[in-house]
């Protein structure tokens, strides 16, 4: 049994939540270095350039990327064979969110009665815990903006609805999108489960590189999403979207849920293992 305490899980998330607000994932850079070089449009190109121009400011003078901070979204992978100590381990995370936010000067945006709207803090962040095998322990810290997030879209498909139904689905999810959420985008799709759970496979699913050659289905949405010609910042061009990353599982006989998770081009993440 392997032991970690709260004070060093507080330490580490107080890192990542900055690195994740300044630091623009690789990935999403390599992709969008990659749209501005075959973008031909002026205006679209502009933009791109303004993009990669915001990322590189954020990193070398460590501010944040986008004035919105986020909802600060946390998935855990916890080895079984790790033991907590010296408190409480959600409790554990949510200082580092609140330390790290604000020793990085990012914005309060999390009002803790959402009907009340009070005076924004900076947590409690969302939490996911998945139990794994083994003693190693692994944080992430996705922070994420609502332009996007209030984008996302559920639809509980028939069992017997087609390939061509969900396609036209996510379509429709970005055209209903358009210009609000901040193109280029990334999608997560999730697909299977529960209603739930299917959202959190969406959101698992903004986790994975892009980039990468996918699925049929990915290239093919990627592709068509692309076509629609919204682009950056919704004025044009080939760039509406980055990337399509889409993650599946089991279901029951009488349902297929399936999530569209839409980020920005400030997706952001990082990542450490202890």
């Amino acid at each position: 049994m392997r032991d970690i305490s709260v004070n060093l899980i507080t330490t580490t998330v107080v890192a990542l939540s900055i690195q994740a607000n300044t630091d623009l994932r690789e990935d999403v850079l390599g992709e969008l270095k990659k749209a501005y070089r075959k973008e031909s449009e002026k205006r679209p190109k502009q933009i791109l350039r303004e993009l990669l121009k915001n990322a590189e400011i954020a990193a070398e003078r460590q501010l944040a990327v986008c004035q919105d901070t986020g909802m600060p979204v946390v998935f855990v992978e916890l080895g079984q064979d790790i033991h907590i100590s010296g408190g409480d381990f959600n409790e554990a995370i949510n200082r580092g969110i609140t330390l790290g936010y604000v020793k990085g000067y990012l914005r309060a945006s999390i009002v803790n009665d959402p009907l009340k709207r009070n005076k924004p803090g900076y947590s409690p962040a969302v939490i996911h815990i998945d139990i794994v095998k083994g003693n190693r322990l692994m944080i992430t810290v996705s922070p994420k903006g609502f332009g996007c997030e209030n984008k996302s879209q559920l639809m509980m498909f028939k069992p017997t609805a087609g390939i061509s139904d969900i396609k036209n689905f996510i379509i429709e999810a970005i055209k209903s999108a358009g210009p609000d959420a901040c193109p280029p985008y990334v999608l997560g799709v999730g697909i299977g489960g529960t209603a739930d759970y299917a959202c959190l496979l969406a959101k698992k699913a903004l986790l994975r590189p892009i980039g990468r050659k996918g699925s049929k289905l990915e290239g093919e949405l990627l592709t068509r999403i692309n076509r629609l010609k919204i682009g950056p910042m919704g004025l044009g061009g080939k760039a509406t979207c980055l990337g399509v990353n889409i993650e599946t599982y089991p279901t029951h006989i009488a349902g297929l849920p399936v999530c569209v998770n839409i980020s920005c081009h400030a997706l952001r993440s990082a990542t450490k293992t202890l």
